[in-house]
């Protein structure tokens, strides 16, 4: 018993004595380029790069909208690009890796365009009822 506790000690003041950053290769990840500028306008971008492939950048203007883009590799090695833009109407990804919606069906399409075309009209029935309310 007394050998494994010594054993179990030596090993973790090898590991103490190790930094961090060397058991991940993305703890080890160093900035390989960034630029930033802002203007007194408002606007603004910046971009950087890390050794271990993450890209992005973004330009904009401070609060209203925005444009950018990022990338990098997934755990299990797909590369990942990520286009956006974000504006009063939200937030608005692009990727082939994201998934997209069912298309809509056939007999739904034709009955919004119907409804877009024929807005409500007034009916005395719908109208006697509310009165009622």
């Amino acid at each position: 018993m007394f050998k494994f506790v010594v054993f179990a000690v030596a090993v973790t003041l090898v590991f103490a004595q190790q930094p961090q950053h060397y058991l991940s290769p993305e703890g080890a990840a160093e900035i390989k380029s960034y630029a930033s500028d802002i203007s007194p306008d408002g606007s603004y971008q910046y971009a950087y790069e890390t050794t271990n492939g993450i890209a992005a950048q973004e330009q904009g203007v401070g609060g209203r909208q925005a444009q950018g883009g990022f990338s990098y590799t997934s755990p299990e090695g797909i590369p990942i690009q990520i286009a956006y833009t974000a504006d009063e109407n939200g937030f608005h990804p692009e990727g082939a890796h994201l998934p997209i919606p069912p298309p809509i069906p056939q007999e739904i399409l034709k009955s919004l365009e119907w409804n877009a075309a024929h807005p409500e009209e007034e009916d005395p029935q719908y109208e006697i009822a509310s009165r009622r309310l």
